[in-house]
């Protein structure tokens, strides 16, 4: 008798409903990491009997948690029935806060985006940008054509640190009015949904380990340059934040050579490019980083002195992450993040200058999604968990 089904015995009668919630869970969890499988597949690479696996399958499927998706022939005996997780069993939703660009997505369990929507910033208020985050949210929900009711779980990214005891985000200087306490606590109740809130670099980092670049690292670093600056670190799959939630604002480290307080932030930011490249000589009134690159691109001078020195700053902070993690892997992302084009070259000059430490640097393989898909990988996690007690509980 296999091992796993040993324990069920007519004197442990308190333990039945236990272990066929248990059986039935670690059916699905095989089906959700190794894909499809037939009753006696899931016998042999489980160690429960046939009859169990029999009995947990039937359960699972009544509750909607498990189809079935097919057939497979073997050489030899009866064609067997596949059966995979439901993906429509339930449904995440992920949104991405920043100061330009509000995203969000609808996901269901297997991770699939149903529907999504990237919609301007243009909120002057606190109160003005938790309207739009719930009005786009309920949008992409009924553009998705998902009942409300199946969405279980929201993950929000946004700059700073979120306090949980206080009810309020900490840090986000872009974000005029953002830290007002209660804030999210009316988003939840407005999207009628369980809202977790996490730091934007964070985010991206999960989802480049769990979509992108990051995927089987030991341990890595995601950058995030752009407005400000950030760093999310993914250690043997696990995101590291610290004691305070604050591991990885590298933003706030001090940077040397001016009379007044100056951050790292400060020197590595879009905004610091759009300033060097006006020392530099470029013009214009609607000057951004953007423009400084797609400048530098076209052979302008003034651009080309600018990112050759946002390389070299850029430098500094991977030569900090480098002396404190000994990443494996550097990922470079957000706005000014995705010119790596142009940035890669100078970073691993003066890398080699700067520190005999020299993790490989790549550019984010998510793009403006990365956060994004952090949210939704977060949400999924949760949602997946929250989906199988409501239905093994009915």
């Amino acid at each position: 008798m296999p091992v796993s089904d040993a324990v069920e015995r007519p004197d442990q009668p308190w333990s039945r409903q236990r272990l066929r919630s248990t059986n039935a869970r670690l059916l699905l969890d095989r089906l959700r990491t190794a894909g499809a499988a037939s009753r006696a597949q899931l016998a042999r690479e489980t160690g429960l009997s046939k009859p169990t696996v029999s009995s947990a399958l039937a359960a699972l499927e009544e509750a909607g948690l498990v189809h079935e998706v097919g057939t497979q022939a073997p050489e030899r005996g009866r064609t067997a029935v596949l059966y995979a997780p439901d993906p429509s069993a339930g449904y995440a939703l992920g949104i991405d806060v920043g100061r330009s660009w509000l995203r969000v997505a609808v996901a269901n369990l297997d991770g699939e985006v149903v529907a999504r929507a990237d919609v301007r910033n243009r909120a002057r208020s606190s109160g003005a940008m938790a309207e739009l985050v719930v009005a786009t949210a309920h949008q992409v929900v009924a553009n998705s054509e998902v009942e409300p009711a199946a969405v279980v779980h929201a993950v929000v990214g946004t700059p700073g640190i979120y306090d949980e005891q206080r009810r309020r985000v900490r840090y986000a200087m872009h974000l005029p009015g953002w830290g007002r306490a209660g804030l999210f606590d009316r988003m939840r109740e407005e999207l009628g949904v369980p809202l977790e809130v996490h730091n934007d670099a964070n985010l991206a980092a999960l989802g480049e380990y769990t979509y992108g670049v990051g995927a089987g690292s030991r341990l890595f670093a995601y950058i995030l340059i752009g407005t400000g600056l950030g760093m999310g670190v993914v250690s043997e799959g696990r995101l590291f934040t610290g004691a305070h939630g604050g591991a990885g604002e590298i933003g706030f480290l001090p940077w040397p050579g001016r009379q007044k307080p100056e951050t790292l932030e400060d020197a590595v930011s879009g905004v610091a490019v759009v300033e060097a490249a006006r020392r530099f000589g470029m013009s214009g009134q609607q000057l951004t980083a953007k423009a400084v690159f797609d400048a530098a691109r076209q052979g302008n001078a003034a651009a080309i002195k600018a990112v050759e020195l946002e390389g070299e700053r850029i430098a500094h902070t991977v030569a900090a992450a480098a002396a404190v993690l000994d990443p494996d892997l550097v990922v470079l992302g957000g706005g000014v993040g995705h010119s790596v084009d142009l940035l890669l070259r100078p970073v691993r000059e003066n890398l080699r200058a700067l520190t005999p430490l020299r993790p490989k640097i790549v550019p984010s393989a998510l793009g403006e999604d990365a956060v994004l898909l952090g949210a939704v990988a977060t949400a999924l996690g949760t949602a997946r968990d929250l989906v199988f007690e409501r239905h093994s509980a009915s």
